[in-house]
């Protein structure tokens, strides 16, 4: 069991807010108190040992790639995604229905969940690398 920590008033004030988040809002302030402290939210990761039988060991992934692979029937509903995410204009956007391709790289699981989410409920096929 871990030991109770004591906080100040305005501490359990803070923190009782930051409970209320999203994880993807919570995900942007510790990012922001990242930049602006200059400080790494990471805790220490003890390097993994591979037993006996092991043939490989994956590190899980922490950054996605989010990839359209085909437009399917709505294309004019995937181009109007694709403009919104990316902020390109009619024919790069329509270029990139038409072809497929990375949309966003670099981003957190719950950004590009969200994003493929999106893009499927306008009928297109992604994919996460």
């Amino acid at each position: 069991m871990s030991e109770e920590v004591k906080l100040s008033a305005k501490a359990q004030k803070v923190l009782d807010s930051v409970s209320e988040l999203t994880v993807l809002e919570l995900a942007d302030l510790v990012k922001a108190m990242e930049d602006k402290f200059g400080v790494s939210a990471a805790a220490p990761v003890a390097m993994a040992v591979p037993t006996v039988g092991w043939t490989a060991w994956e590190e899980e992934k922490s950054t996605f790639d989010v990839v359209l692979t085909s437009a399917g029937g709505q294309k004019i509903a995937v181009i109007k995604v694709i403009k919104e995410i990316t902020g390109l204009g009619l024919k790069e956007a329509k270029d990139l229905a038409d072809k497929g391709g990375t949309i966003k790289e670099g981003l957190s699981k719950d950004e590009a969940e969200e994003m493929k989410t999106k893009f499927e409920e306008a009928g297109a096929t992604i994919e996460l690398k």
